[in-house]
């Protein structure tokens, strides 16, 4: 009685397992780039939602937790609707517009001298002076009696005029980084001064006794 033999081709068993390998990577590729998609979104959505609340003055604390977003749009848009909380924002808004007529400033290195109409301006009480090219403080600075803050950084200022100690509500005076060789000292009868920076003013080597 003769042998019976089985062949098998082997070849279209490894083209179905290939086959099959093909699929399965690519699923793989699908779900991969699905799940890269999806968190991309959820941070972009994310995103917006936090720029939506600075926007409307939202503290962090209604938004965020533990470094987490977790204020949902539904919260957001009754957060946006609360009349009491639009209020506050507003009134945030108003008291920040407000504070900024009361400050004047400056930088660029076109600027070599204050404008003139600074002069009609008595009423501020902050100087915001910076990277100019101005080399002296106008005597008339002795008008804006409500002057509290005095920040010229990094200018070219080489003296201070006598008239400062006029300045009773002086608290802050920065002149940074000028070309200062010394102090005026009427600068001791700012009473209620309480910083003063001369740093980078390298040939000032010492402070008159009233200071």
């Amino acid at each position: 009685m003769g042998h019976q033999v089985i062949i098998f081709d082997f070849s279209v068993i490894r083209g179905l397992w290939e086959s099959r390998v093909k699929k399965n990577k690519e699923r793989q590729r699908k779900e991969k780039e699905r799940l890269e998609k999806s968190a991309l979104e959820k941070i972009k959505q994310e995103w917006n939602l936090i720029l939506e609340c600075r926007k409307k003055g939202i503290p962090q604390s209604k938004y965020l937790k533990n470094g987490f977003v977790v204020t949902n749009e539904k919260n957001l848009d009754t957060y946006g609707k609360n009349p009491q909380l639009q209020k506050r924002h507003t009134f945030s808004h108003e008291v920040k517009k407000e504070r900024n007529k009361f400050i004047f400033q400056l930088s660029g290195e076109q600027w070599t001298e204050l404008p003139d109409s600074l002069k009609e301006q008595i009423y501020l009480k902050e100087w915001h002076v910076h990277n100019t090219l101005i080399q002296n403080i106008p005597g008339y600075i002795t008008l804006f009696q409500d002057l509290s803050v005095l920040e010229l950084s990094k200018n070219q200022i080489n003296h201070l005029p006598v008239e400062i100690g006029c300045l009773k509500n002086l608290k802050v005076l920065n002149v940074s980084f000028n070309n200062l060789k010394s102090v005026p000292p009427e600068l001791g009868d700012c009473e209620n001064l309480e910083k003063l920076d001369l740093s980078g003013n390298m040939e000032i080597t010492e402070l008159p006794f009233e200071v």
